[in-house]
């Protein structure tokens, strides 16, 4: 599940990708073969499995993949 982080909450790329011209039809993140395709990864302050991999969108918005 993808979710846009913030500094003190998560929201769902619904509420904030619906009005992006980068989205998809559904106004859902461009997420292809688990990469953001609207954006770049950030880097990794360790390699563990345990944190998700971090992206910045074309919007300034940090996205995450977690499991939920």
């Amino acid at each position: 599940m993808l979710v846009i982080l913030t500094e003190d909450q998560l929201l769902s790329p619904q509420v904030v990708c619906q009005s992006c011209l980068l989205a998809n039809r559904q106004g859902q993140p461009r997420w292809h073969q688990n990469k953001l395709c609207c954006g770049h990864l950030l880097e990794q302050i360790s390699e563990t499995e345990l944190q998700p991999k971090q992206y910045q969108c074309q919007m300034g918005f940090r996205v995450a993949e977690v499991e939920g």
